[in-house]
């Protein structure tokens, strides 16, 4: 708990695979409701919503991730030369 309160470890990235799941969860949902709704876009929309939003989802969390493995990295090397 003490590492949690003082941040000297970091949360956030723990957090972020749920979030990412949660993302594909809306783009599925979204996706069925653009292919079987009668004012939406058809099929075709449907499914762009569906692989876009995967894709899109993934490449936020990724970038996320990257920035926190960043900051883990440039940790490791401050403590190396104390």
């Amino acid at each position: 708990m003490k590492d949690i309160f003082f941040f000297d470890s970091m949360l956030t990235p723990k957090i972020i695979t749920f979030v990412y799941w949660l993302m594909l969860l809306g783009c599925l949902i979204s996706g069925l409701g653009t292919m079987f709704t009668q004012y939406g876009g058809g099929v075709l929309a449907g499914l762009g919503i569906i692989i876009g939003g995967a894709i899109g989802s993934r490449i936020w969390c990724e970038l996320l991730i990257v920035l926190f493995k960043i900051h883990e990295n440039l940790q490791k090397i401050a403590n190396k030369s104390e």
